[in-house]
């Protein structure tokens, strides 16, 4: 971990991760951690969807369709959202794994 970045704990559905992120971002990935939370349970109540996983992707989805129709993800500022997106995503990604290997163990 460098000097301006910190493992912040984030919680989604229940369950505590560590994600490092640099100190200006830690309100924004709590904000999102949070967002993302609320929309997997909603799709865990639904009853539609079986898995963790599957309900991780589905919230996912309906995240990026929401910014997409919202016009988050148009015009000048698309590329940098994108390029950000998959920076959280790649870090919770990864998170997750770890996770799932020490439940594992």
């Amino acid at each position: 971990m460098s000097k301006d970045s910190d493992a912040v704990t984030i919680q989604i559905m229940d369950k505590e991760y560590r994600v490092t992120c640099s100190e200006e971002e830690k309100e924004e990935l709590v904000a999102s951690a949070n967002h993302h939370s609320a929309k997997m349970s909603e799709i865990r109540s639904s009853g539609k969807v079986i898995g963790v996983d599957r309900i991780a992707v589905m919230a996912g989805l309906n995240l990026a369709h929401e910014a997409i129709k919202s016009g988050c993800l148009d015009g000048e500022h698309s590329q940098s959202t994108a390029n950000r997106l998959n920076q959280l995503n790649s870090q919770i990604e990864e998170t997750l794994a770890n996770y799932r290997g020490k439940e594992l163990n």
